[in-house]
């Protein structure tokens, strides 16, 4: 194979689901030693084509060369064989097995009938030096941090010989920290002689890693550039096919009077230690109110709390003035709660119901979509074909399962429910994660619509940048507790940062 000889090559790969061209004849090279970014919208048809590049899909037409040879991957054990890795979005691990079992399941070493753990650790501590991954080969996947398990898939390519590495999404569910430390590894992967396909929407990450850029739009390939000569605003525009808004336009906030207090709120785990410990805050009508903080901090207990998850050990949670501490799930829900889960998957859909059915999970039992204890079909499928049309979700139909759907459309669906009850408070938890730069646009749109309404809006997220440009407060969270609370336009990315650290509160004292 000459240096010119790309290292892998995919030619007119076209693949259709029923009633979607998902790619549409996409022909893409990536060289040795490059970063190949893969950019478009959510349901582009980024990983569906990576997916067969993987051998998790098959495509209808069209043919793939690894190293100037045509091949057939009909699977991902061939794909593996042919020295291709995927880092999945959603990681493929198991969470009692320990970090080496997990790297080493299917490809055992083996001491006589023995598996020879030993050795395979050994194999793993070596890996995780030479690449920078700083994996412990006998850490349990539960007790790690998603940073962490995602090294730890990297790890598995790479033990697993692949020397084409596949990264789908990789920055979604990672801290601002996470993220810059995945950058260097990935660099370094490069550096070693590894091609990297990186899937992303995040034009940010894009300009900072990648040598070129293919964008695909709605199935088809709208250009492929060097990331040298191009701009963000350029391929944000040739992304959505129009010009899009990085500034999040909007009036100065009115606050009115609290609709949400928080007081003094406490937490223990399942195994007794304290993740709330004394939490307060209010959220006033009329205004937005950012919790910024690094994941594990306690957002995800708050948000619990909140919506009736999960039970608080003290302290009292008051909507509009009552007392709410405690109470149900529905029960909140009817007092004027919504809330856009962190986990869309978990908490925010159930994956193999309709459409039609995500759409009235919360309302189902009310008088407009049941008549005697009977669901009223005509009036679910009317509600879900107004808020598809209405927020732009792009489905086949409404009788598609949303299993199906891109993860933005996904979150739009949910989106499109919430807003839709007319809440007094919404809770949006990490509302963009996963989301293209015109789908972002759409959903800031959305939460400042809702605060110019006078509601109350609560927007916990880990994107400094969306905390900075679309709250009217920011509080932060630093081991299940509000260290400081500033106003946008009075600090920046690095101030916050430190105090997301825990090494200063407001006023520059440290903790």
């Amino acid at each position: 194979m000459s240096a010119a000889t790309p290292v892998v090559e995919l030619k007119q790969i076209t693949k259709r689901f029923p009633g979607i061209v998902a790619n549409d004849s996409i022909s893409l090279k990536l060289h040795k030693g490059e970063i190949h970014a893969l950019l478009g919208e959510n349901g582009a048809g980024k990983s569906t084509l990576m997916n067969i590049l993987f051998g998790l899909y098959h495509p209808d037409e069209g043919s793939i060369e690894v190293g100037g040879k045509q091949v057939r991957i009909d699977s991902p054990n061939r794909a593996i064989e042919l020295g291709i890795g995927m880092v999945h979005q959603h990681f493929k691990l198991v969470q009692p097995f320990t970090v080496t079992e997990n790297i080493i399941l299917g490809m055992e070493p083996r001491k006589g009938i023995n598996i020879d753990y030993k050795y395979a650790a050994k194999q793993v501590q070596k890996l995780s030096e030479q690449y920078g991954l700083q994996v412990n080969p006998h850490a349990r996947i539960q007790d790690i941090s998603v940073g962490m398990q995602q090294r730890v898939e990297i790890v598995k390519t790479l033990y697993r010989g692949a020397d084409i590495l596949i990264f789908d999404e990789p920055t979604a569910v990672l801290t601002p920290q996470e993220i810059a430390e995945l950058m260097v590894i990935m660099k370094r992967l490069v550096a070693e002689g590894k091609s990297i396909i990186l899937i992303t929407h995040k034009l940010k990450e894009i300009m900072q890693l990648s040598d070129i850029v293919t964008i695909i739009r709605r199935g088809k390939v709208v250009d492929t550039v060097k990331t040298s000569e191009t701009t963000t605003r350029e391929l944000a525009e040739k992304m959505v096919g129009r010009s899009v808004s990085f500034k999040v336009d909007k009036k100065p906030a009115e606050p009115a009077d609290p609709v949400l207090q928080a007081d003094n709120l406490t937490a223990k785990s399942q195994s007794g230690i304290p993740i709330l410990q004394g939490l307060s805050f209010d959220v006033k009508a009329g205004e937005i109110l950012g919790i910024a903080g690094v994941d594990g901090n306690g957002q995800s207990e708050l948000i619990e709390a909140l919506t009736g998850l999960r039970r608080i050990d003290g302290g009292s949670i008051r909507l509009l003035g009552k007392d709410i501490t405690n109470q149900s799930p529905r029960q909140i829900s009817e007092a004027g709660v919504s809330h856009i889960p962190e986990d869309r998957h978990k908490h925010g859909l159930v994956l193999d119901f309709t459409m039609s059915e995500n759409m009235v999970l919360q309302t189902y039992y009310k008088p407009a979509f049941n008549r005697g204890g009977f669901l009223n079909f005509d009036a679910i499928e009317k509600q879900a074909s107004r808020l598809i049309e209405a927020f732009d979700v792009r489905t086949p139909s409404t009788q598609t399962k949303a299993r199906s759907l891109s993860g933005g459309n996904q979150q739009k669906a949910i989106i499109a429910r919430e807003i839709d009850r007319n809440p007094d408070l919404l809770i949006a938890a990490q509302p963009t994660r996963g989301l293209d730069v015109g789908a972002i646009e759409f959903v800031h749109k959305q939460l400042i619509a809702q605060r110019d309404q006078g509601k109350a809006v609560l927007l916990i997220s880990f994107e400094l940048d969306e905390i900075l440009n679309v709250s009217d407060r920011i509080a932060v969270i630093y081991e299940g507790q509000i260290v400081g609370e500033v106003k946008p336009e009075e600090t920046n990315d690095q101030e916050l940062g430190l105090m997301m650290a825990g090494s200063m509160k407001r006023g520059g004292a440290a903790t």
